[in-house]
């Protein structure tokens, strides 16, 4: 069993992710096999909060050059969670 930890990786913090957080909507990178019903899950557990909607999008690297080398950036998954209007604010993103 997974907690909401191993599903919820790191927050994005981006000009736009900060816009959408006054309509509460929050962004967050996440674990590539995490499904929509587990990121619901794993957001209302760790921050008490009510989800309305998720959107997830797989995001693939980027290819970069060192001299004559070739490599990508790691892949990831990245999901937009929508919170109900009677749910409360995520506390983390007030302050920013």
């Amino acid at each position: 069993m997974r907690t909401a930890y191993d599903i919820i990786k790191t927050p994005v913090v981006s000009e736009k992710s900060m816009d959408d957080a006054a309509s509460k909507k929050y962004t967050f990178k996440v674990a590539v096999d995490a499904t929509k019903p587990e990121i619901k899950a794993a957001v209302e557990e760790a921050f008490g909060v009510q989800v309305a909607r998720v959107n997830v999008m797989n995001i693939d690297g980027k290819v970069r050059r060192r001299g004559l080398t070739k490599g990508t950036t790691p892949s990831y998954k990245k999901a937009i969670v929508t919170l109900t209007e009677a749910s409360k604010p995520i506390e983390f993103f007030e302050g920013l």
